[in-house]
């Protein structure tokens, strides 16, 4: 059929690194520009599923290739190096398939897993406006006679809605528990609008997207509140995704800046080094940011291996300690990520300063980003389990 793309499936962690990496090389060339003129990056996410890069967390039994969370991690950060924004996209498509293997049935899961494997990937519909917090929700949620659900409401900063052939939410059923749902972005009734506007992540494609009167059948529909009734990780490993994109834009500006002090700054007229990158203050300073940036990926693939332990043996305290491992690698990553887009341009110059040069980007990336789930909440996190022993609540949300 014209149009259709074959879709290769991963076989191990070294076939996605390798992969993620090459594509993120051919992100970075043009992320400036994207980012610039904000141009949504339809075509680079439709060469991102047909890569295969988007089944690597698919259940072995089902095709995938099951990779561990340590290089779920790693390629996280490395898709996001090449591009932030392009980065967080597939972080909503991977957590929606662990939501799967944590709680959906057999049958869906297999059914889902060969759509993910043909390079139908997910989007994502979670937050909503006017509601007390981010986990209250108020879209209407009702089954029907016959099987199927009435979905009716409003979303918003729905990454990756715009390029996605599947929309996941969350809804409350009539009984108040949890549950998500898959929603074809195509169905009936569903509008996805391209409002997003933050000064950061300008191409996720983080808008509204409203569902009039959808109806989608019962099979869709999956109880994610069951995760919660034992010890889990599956927050931790959510929240893992996103300490990988903020170490990605940490990685990036500390790239980019290394390429400006090599290409663009001036030695100092006051102690005459023979070049910017020869001064012994550079030198210093570049060093300091690069600590920062390995501080946080050797939390990052800390608290990969915690989640991995956690999941061979499953219990309150191997999942704690997954979530604390986890809170630290995302501490490290918000601080890496905002200070070191922030302090690189002190190394470079005033000419890093340029508009056309658009160094500002990996700031605003980093920036908006963190402000997702705020360092301040992981410190105490952190701390009450140092100081305590008082394990991090089973939310979802660590």
């Amino acid at each position: 059929m014209t149009g259709v793309r074959a879709v290769p499936v991963i076989a191990d962690a070294a076939e996605a690194l390798r992969v993620a990496a090459e594509f993120a090389q051919g992100l970075a060339t043009g992320d400036a520009e994207r980012d610039a003129n904000r141009e949504l990056p339809h075509a680079e996410i439709a060469d991102l599923a047909a890569s295969g890069l988007l089944g690597v967390n698919v259940p072995a039994r089902f095709g995938g290739a099951d990779v561990d969370a340590r290089t779920m991690g790693e390629l996280m950060a490395t898709l996001s190096a090449g591009d932030a924004s392009i980065g967080q996209i597939p972080q909503n498509h991977f957590f929606f398939v662990q939501v799967l293997t944590e709680a959906a049935n057999e049958q869906q899961q297999a059914f889902f897993a060969a759509e993910v494997l043909a390079g139908r990937h997910f989007g994502n519909a979670l937050s909503e406006r006017g509601t007390r917090t981010a986990r209250d929700f108020a879209i209407r949620f009702e089954p029907r006679p016959g099987g199927d659900v009435l979905v009716d409401g409003t979303k918003y900063y729905a990454t990756g809605s715009p390029f996605a052939p599947w929309i996941p939410i969350y809804a409350n059923d009539p009984d108040g528990h949890l549950m998500a749902a898959w929603i074809p972005a195509d169905a009936p009734g569903v509008s996805v609008l391209d409002d997003w506007a933050g000064m950061g992540q300008r191409t996720t494609g983080s808008g509204t997207v409203r569902f009039e009167q959808v109806i989608i059948p019962e099979r869709w529909v999956v109880p994610i509140w069951t995760v919660f009734q034992r010890p889990e990780v599956f927050g931790a490993f959510g929240n893992y995704l996103h300490a990988g994109i903020d170490l990605g834009i940490a990685d990036a500006a500390l790239r980019d800046g290394k390429q400006l002090i090599h290409t663009l700054a001036r030695p100092r007229a006051e102690f005459d080094p023979p070049s910017a990158w020869e001064d012994p203050l550079v030198i210093h300073g570049f060093g300091e940011l690069a600590l920062r940036v390995r501080a946080a990926r050797a939390l990052l693939h800390d608290a990969g291996e915690a989640i991995e332990a956690a999941r061979r043996d499953l219990t309150a305290a191997t999942a704690a300690e997954a979530s604390i491992a986890v809170a630290a690698a995302r501490a490290a990553a918000d601080t890496a990520a905002v200070s070191v887009s922030s302090d690189v341009f002190a190394l470079v110059g005033t000419r890093g300063a340029a508009e056309s040069l658009n160094l500002h980007r990996h700031w605003r990336n980093a920036r908006t980003h963190t402000l997702h789930d705020p360092r301040r909440l992981k410190i105490q996190y952190i701390g009450d389990h140092a100081l305590n022993d008082q394990p991090p609540p089973s939310t979802g949300l660590v």
